[in-house]
């Protein structure tokens, strides 16, 4: 692995797309037709493969089994010679909510984060349940409403900020500006997201604590926006244009500024750029 500054990490919880996108971008990266491309051999990128294989097909990769797990270190670089290790360090996403819900950071994910120069934070709006709060729903809206045996679940945005608050702590970087880690936001599954504006913008409307506690830890976080397939697809019928064409013509990446782009390698490009 490389030196800390130059070492990427991916974190999503399970169903924010991290398989078709990672399968996507392997292709990319072997091509090196675009910003970057694979500098050397990647670590176990056989359930990427495999989600390939399905892509090739038409079809939508299956879910990701709970019992998988792979730690998957891709280097890349850039045209200049740059270089960046990936490191993917939970194919499934089930190690994301375990250390949520048990509120424990294992000792391998502490070497992770003091070893990674740069977070990529992947986030599916369409599966965040935003919670009533004081703001969304007044207290005296409350008034004669019954709070009997109502379970209390923190909603999907506190839960967010408490993972990254939780690796922060875990890595000793709280209130270390001169330590913290680059941080940038990948808002996957573009095209269900039915949004307008900037990536920034749909950020700030859909998740607005999010936004609000990573605008305040960090100077310049990167947000963009990412369709890794563009079309929605079944695991068990065939899109035909998929098989046509090929899955390398298919998705595109929504920029800071709101340009789109058909490089799926420009996010990890744009955090490259952040080293230097």
């Amino acid at each position: 692995m490389t030196a800390p500054s130059s070492s990427i990490l991916l974190v999503g919880e399970s169903g924010v797309g991290k398989t078709h996108y990672g399968a996507q971008l392997l292709r990319r990266l072997m091509k090196g037709d675009d910003l970057l491309r694979m500098d050397g051999a990647a670590t176990n990128v056989e359930p990427f493969e495999a989600a390939l294989d399905s892509l090739n097909e038409g079809r939508a990769a299956e879910h990701t089994p709970t019992a998988t797990y792979v730690d998957s270190v891709w280097p890349v670089a850039d045209a200049k010679g740059r270089r960046a290790d990936l490191v993917w360090p939970d194919y499934g996403g089930e190690q994301i909510k375990t250390i949520i819900e048990s509120r424990r950071v294992p000792a391998a994910w502490q070497t992770r984060i003091n070893t990674t120069g740069a977070w990529l934070l992947l986030i599916r709006l369409q599966q965040t349940r935003i919670g009533d709060d004081i703001f969304s729903k007044p207290l005296r809206d409350l008034r004669g409403t019954s709070m009997k045996n109502q379970e209390v679940l923190p909603s999907d945005q506190a839960r967010l900020v408490e993972l990254l608050q939780m690796l922060l702590f875990a890595g000793g970087l709280s209130g270390q500006t001169n330590r913290m880690p680059r941080l940038g936001v990948l808002l996957t599954c573009w095209d269900e997201a039915a949004f307008d504006g900037t990536p920034e913008e749909a950020l700030g409307a859909r998740l607005p604590l999010v936004s609000s506690f990573v605008r305040s830890v960090w100077q310049s976080p990167l947000i963009m926006g990412l369709s890794a397939l563009e079309r929605p697809l079944s695991p068990t019928a065939r899109d035909m244009d998929y098989v046509a064409q090929g899955p390398e013509h298919f998705g595109y990446v929504i920029a800071s500024d709101g340009t789109r782009s058909n490089d799926l390698t420009a996010p990890i490009f744009a955090m490259l750029n952040t080293f230097t």
